[in-house]
């Protein structure tokens, strides 16, 4: 099972930040995970809050082994041909270490504030489907073109390739079962979601059905969840255990509301039962 930690770049300093992925680096942590926000999430008020790709680039000059993503990059807040573009830089400066995940945006709130587009939900997964093959498009050819009802690229090549081969692996956080969920079956290397058990059982059977319409092999798709550090640790291993035998491997860690003393007690009494 590889393990994440959940960072989320909002209200702490920079300095703060950067000692938290150093610590998850240190602490053995497979990759180390911001979101895609402009704005504070949680809390009140005005905050701290680093925009996600620069966060990323940055990181990598600071860090040697773990990998980074953001999670997950939402659709509306940037011009496919720009996010690829920042993944390839990314991609470089970490000598390979993004994780480039992708989903539909879902926080209102800031889109108003801030004037970016918010459309409805189905318009919103059509950006989503069309971006996916984008960017996949503008990482692994020249002269790629695309006319889609959204975004139309002609003659478009972008270099350096790569340096993972062919392309970061593509990360789509979903959960909608009518909609979502066939586009991780269509263009995922990994799917994320977060509910109970019991529900990503239901998914994760529902996704093999997809995959294999779609011509793939079902476990060529990783499966993703998010770990609450909050939890009595034996709730923890317990979850990790179920999510464990549902065929899931990779975990993703919330950075405990308690702090870091908490953080490092998993680290030293449940990480290597979890992690095993």
């Amino acid at each position: 099972m590889r393990l994440g930690l959940d960072l989320a770049q909002q209200r702490m300093s920079w300095q703060e930040l950067a000692g938290r992925v150093r610590f998850a680096e240190e602490a053995g942590f497979d990759g180390a995970w911001g979101f895609d926000h402009f704005q504070p999430m949680y809390g009140s008020g005005p905050g701290e809050c680093f925009e996600g790709y620069t966060t990323l680039a940055a990181l990598a000059g600071t860090t040697s082994r773990i990998r980074l993503g953001l999670l997950v990059t939402g659709v509306t807040y940037r011009h496919p041909s720009l996010l690829a573009a920042q993944a390839l830089t990314v991609d470089h400066a970490s000598q390979g270490r993004l994780e480039l995940s992708l989903g539909a945006a879902w926080f209102e709130p800031e889109h108003r504030a801030l004037g970016l587009p918010f459309p409805p939900t189905g318009e919103r997964i059509d950006m989503l489907d069309e971006a996916l093959t984008i960017v996949r498009g503008l990482l692994t050819q020249d002269g790629f073109t695309h006319t889609g009802e959204h975004w139309q690229l002609r003659d478009a090549t972008m270099r350096p390739r790569p340096i993972q081969e062919p392309h970061p692996p593509i990360w789509i956080g979903a959960s909608g079962e009518q909609r979502m969920l066939p586009l991780v079956a269509k263009h995922a290397d990994v799917w994320h979601s977060f509910t109970d058990a019991a529900t990503l059982a239901r998914k994760t059977r529902l996704l093999d059905e997809l995959a294999e319409r779609e011509g793939r092999d079902p476990r060529s798709i990783l499966r993703a969840a998010s770990l609450d550090l909050s939890q009595p640790w034996d709730a923890v291993r317990r979850t990790a255990d179920e999510l464990r035998a549902l065929g899931f491997g990779y975990l993703v860690c919330g950075w405990p509301t308690e702090g870091r003393a908490r953080l490092e007690e998993f680290v030293e009494q449940v990480m290597p039962d979890v992690g095993g």
